[in-house]
């Protein structure tokens, strides 16, 4: 039997014959933002794939962040807002992953490094706005969670404290600065955004007595002790209220965040060096310290069957919480984000871990496993899991079975989703999730420059 694709072509089912693919891009003149670069780029990757489909799904998602999602004004200063996809809101956390594999093609393309410029602008803006929010408006709106019982300013989506988005921040614009060699979008703006930054992690370390953070949704999530969160012990570690999931957090020090707010704040100090900022930079190298420092601390624990690995969550008095969420920053990122490297000895352990049943959002079923999350529903699994297994593996082996998985669950569609049925792909949720259509492309591109004969090779 043959079904039709979210572009209306007829493609094969999961275990049928194969058949031509016709692009599910949008026609050229309804393309949100074109780049030669990455044209040439999607071209050149595309001709070493031999496998048809995995072709076909790579451009289709590669693309699709420039394709569908960006509002890109080219004035001085430029101005770029990324919405997530399917909620026309933007995530500093979503938008920074989104156009990541896009910055090494920033210097040999005008257009996009203005773009990518743009975006550093518009987050610095977000961040001044309210460093404790996660999801902003392009306008300075209120939009559905106006009610929510916590400080909501008009631009701001959601409120949600969550630690990893000012660490996508930093690391977009560290990324910039190192991909094009260009400080452009470092004015006083950017500078301000950091202090405020710096200034919510020293409010939030440790028991967080100086935050004024709290958070209520009526007839929905609030956070502990009145919405002000869990208590926790005065260490270097930074609380939070919620995870890259937007779910709350079970213990105020979620593990993944502050590793990845250490490394993005070691990264940032050589930029504000250059800028003269010495003491914002000698700031953010004491709080990188202090985080890694007590990560080593109060984060490494024992468990049962696995040993010494890391913890998801930690209170720092005693309380742990073992798991690890599809949504980055994960415990199996780590290496991606540069924390550690792949073959480091604790991690490996962590990383047995989280790819078994010991971790309660492990899914394996008969065709697919892989990690899922609380935010969707038990039995599902998330594509960007299953693409950030073969990103943090060594092992060819296992990075072909992550392939044939990310071949067969888009369910005829042609894109990544957020999450899929483990015992049926076509049961999924949010058809147009552009950071999981880009993750996807950036394992493709990552293989096509690291182990092209994986891509070369029939799956």
């Amino acid at each position: 039997m043959m079904s039709k694709n979210a572009c209306g072509h007829e493609i094969r089912n999961a275990d049928g014959p194969a058949k031509d693919f016709p692009s599910c891009r949008p026609a050229l003149e309804k393309r949100r933002f074109s780049s030669p670069a990455v044209e040439r780029l999607m071209e050149e990757v595309a001709a070493g794939i031999r496998d048809p489909e995995l072709a076909w799904l790579f451009g289709n998602c590669f693309p699709n962040t420039l394709d569908t999602t960006i509002a890109f004004a080219s004035d001085n200063p430029p101005d770029t807002f990324v919405i997530t996809g399917d909620i026309p809101a933007m995530w500093l956390r979503d938008s920074t992953a989104q156009v990541w594999p896009f910055l090494p093609l920033a210097r040999s393309d005008a257009s996009l490094r203005t773009m990518l410029e743009g975006l550093v602008r518009r987050q610095a803006a977000c961040v001044r706005l309210d460093p404790y929010a996660n999801a902003f408006y392009r306008e300075p709106v209120l939009g559905r969670w106006r009610e929510d019982l916590t400080e909501m300013r008009p631009g701001v989506h959601e409120r949600k404290w969550e630690l990893d988005s000012l660490a996508y921040f930093l690391r977009l614009s560290h990324g910039y600065w190192t991909q094009t060699g260009g400080a452009e979008p470092f004015d006083e703006g950017w500078i301000t955004a950091v202090e405020a930054v710096l200034d919510v992690l020293e409010i939030e370390q440790g028991e967080g007595i100086r935050s004024r953070y709290s958070f209520a949704r009526p007839g929905g999530t609030t956070l502990p002790r009145e919405g002000r969160g869990a208590v926790s012990a005065s260490c270097g570690l930074v609380r939070c209220a919620f995870r890259p999931s937007d779910d709350m957090v079970r213990f105020p020090f979620l593990v993944p965040a502050n590793a990845m707010m250490a490394g993005a704040l070691h990264s940032v100090v050589p930029l504000l060096e250059q800028l003269g900022q010495a003491a914002l930079a000698a700031r953010a190298s004491r709080l990188g310290r202090e985080i890694f420092e007590a990560l080593q601390a109060l984060a490494r624990v024992r468990h049962p069957l696995h040993g010494e690995i890391w913890a998801y969550e930690v209170d720092g008095l005693g309380g742990v919480h073992f798991m690890d969420d599809a949504n980055v920053p994960s415990l199996l990122a780590l290496p991606y984000l540069g924390f550690c490297t792949k073959d480091d000895p604790l991690y490996l352990r962590t990383r047995a871990f989280c790819l078994s049943r010991d971790n309660p959002f492990f899914v394996e079923g008969e065709k697919f496993s892989g990690i899922g999350s609380p935010h969707t529903k038990p039995g599902t699994i998330w594509p960007m899991a299953i693409v950030m297994q073969a990103l943090t593996s060594d092992s060819d082996e296992e990075i072909r079975s992550c392939l044939r998985q990310l071949k067969r669950c888009h369910a005829g569609t042609g894109f990544m989703h957020e999450s899929f049925l483990a015992g049926n792909p076509a049961d999924f949720t949010r058809p147009w999730f552009a950071w999981a259509n880009t993750l996807f492309g950036e394992l493709i591109v990552t293989l096509y420059r690291e182990r092209p004969h994986l891509l070369q090779a029939s799956l």
